[in-house]
């Protein structure tokens, strides 16, 4: 059974249906990577919102931008992040932190930036057509990236294998007395 080309009882096409819910999950998610106290769950809240952007690039019909996306924000960045913050810091934040007094200027500031973005949305001139997407290949982008930027793909892996290595090594944490802390204390 195929769907209709608008939503029943409203009109809509499925197009803008997708694009509101994901704006709203885009939203909702960023704006609970700021509210959250527990860190562990605001970079939760970023891999969700890293989703959507996803599936943005999905809806505009960039496949292979979206499959990046996954790819890289989402399943190395974050994850990176993630285990970064698991490793080295507690997982919840102080009672209370500097900029909660500063929510008057952060307040003003959104209100300054949110007229703005309606200002420019509302005097825009939008075409009416749009243009047909550029045809992409998956077999283009993976000639290109292993054949002509091989170097710069295996410099970054290195780089990030690095970055790994490098936060466990500080995160560990060693119990072997220090000799030197044994002789300062028969001293005292």
């Amino acid at each position: 059974m195929a769907l209709p080309q608008t939503v029943p009882y409203l009109g809509w096409s499925w197009d803008d249906v997708v694009f509101l819910v994901l704006a709203g999950v885009m939203l909702g998610s960023s704006l609970m990577v700021v509210l959250s106290r527990n860190i562990i769950r605001s970079g939760l809240f970023m891999v969700l919102a890293f989703l959507g952007l996803a599936g943005f690039y999905a809806l505009m019909g960039a496949t292979i931008v979206a499959a990046a996306q996954v790819l890289v924000y989402v399943g190395a960045i974050s994850v990176l992040i993630l285990f970064a913050v698991m490793l080295t810091q507690s997982k919840s934040g102080p009672a209370k932190l500097v900029f909660h007094s500063q929510a008057w200027a952060a307040g003003i500031a959104s209100v300054i930036v949110g007229l703005l973005l309606i200002m420019s949305v509302v005097m825009t001139t939008w075409p009416l057509a749009m243009p047909t997407p550029i045809a992409q290949s998956a077999r283009d982008v993976a000639t290109l990236l292993f054949n002509d930027y091989v170097l710069a793909f295996e410099v970054i892996s290195l780089l990030l294998l690095s970055a790994v290595v490098g936060g466990i090594y500080l995160a560990r944490k060693d119990n072997i007395p220090d000799p030197s802390d044994a002789v300062t204390r028969s001293e005292t």
